[in-house]
């Protein structure tokens, strides 16, 4: 992990919101490197293991979040409830790191006279221990934003997924977005099992909401518009409208990060990732197909 330096005196004017459920084996990891900034609140689930003990050590507010259903989910429960004066958010996830160049490079954009609302982040892709640099995992999303001027869409959502917290539902910001270089560190030490058993409760969800779109057109209530020329995130839910209905799905998302994303190029692990995500859209695809024998 790279160390982060920064002067006590001259903290980032950003509110860290960082979510967490059990997470004792990552959240040290992603605390230490959060010395940067005025405020960090641990959204946390009711964890049953040390990770609120954890976050109070590392000077962290922790606030638990006891989810009833539909809108809002944890983060954006948290937008909508709590006291935030700083200028800046930035949302992070337990098993994410913010290295010290990045840290730096947020500095100098929030400081500019003509700043935009927002940025986008790049969430590095680490797996098995080494950092990809092929495959195609690694995705921006909007992390950093002026308080105020950001909701996360309103999907179509069914409770009996039991998910608390925004999994793929994107930011949607009023005003310019802009881009970050350097990447977080996104590394999970949970191990395989936890990941496979997580992106398991991912697939249901999933296929949830593409089953909703499927059959109404629409993914939810407030959502980013598909468009072809539109922004980056326009433009990445344009290309999932068209993908969902292709037949062997899993097989060209396999294809495409080994591939013509060079994912080979990482080795065994490589394999693996593009393996797992080719039965993630597997799971996702059987889903949709037994939700249509259900509602038959």
């Amino acid at each position: 992990m790279e160390e982060v330096k920064s002067n006590a005196d001259l903290k980032l004017p950003i509110t860290v919101l960082l979510a967490t459920k059990n997470e004792e084996v990552n959240l040290p990891r992603c605390l230490a490197a959060l010395v940067p900034v005025e405020r960090v609140i641990v959204l946390d689930s009711n964890s049953t293991d040390a990770t609120p003990n954890i976050a109070l050590q590392y000077g962290a507010e922790v606030v638990q979040f006891d989810y009833g259903g539909g809108y809002p989910k944890k983060r954006q429960w948290a937008l909508d409830n709590l006291t935030l004066t700083t200028p800046w958010i930035l949302l992070l996830d337990a098993d994410e790191v913010v290295p010290n160049t990045l840290w730096w490079e947020i500095g100098e954009a929030i400081h500019k006279l003509d700043t935009p609302d927002a940025y986008l982040i790049t969430k590095g892709f680490h797996f098995l221990g080494r950092r990809f640099n092929h495959g195609g995992f690694s995705h921006s999303a909007v992390l950093l934003f002026k308080t105020g001027t950001a909701r996360f869409e309103q999907l179509f959502d069914d409770d009996s997924s039991g998910l608390d917290m925004e999994i793929h539902e994107r930011v949607v910001v009023d005003g310019r977005i802009g881009k970050l270089d350097t990447p977080l560190i996104h590394e999970d030490f949970k191990g395989l099992e936890a990941y496979i058993n997580r992106h398991n409760k991912y697939s249901t969800w999933e296929a949830q909401l593409r089953y909703r779109y499927l059959t109404t057109g629409q993914y939810g209530k407030k959502t980013i518009v598909p468009r072809f020329l539109g922004n980056s995130q326009e433009q990445r839910r344009f290309i999932k409208t068209l993908i969902i209905r292709v037949p062997l799905e899993q097989w060209l998302w396999f294809a495409y990060h080994y591939f013509f994303r060079l994912g080979f190029l990482e080795g065994r692990a490589g394999l693996i990732a593009c393996q797992i995500r080719a039965s993630y859209i597997a799971q996702v695809k059987a889903k949709i197909y037994e939700l249509r024998l259900r509602r038959a």
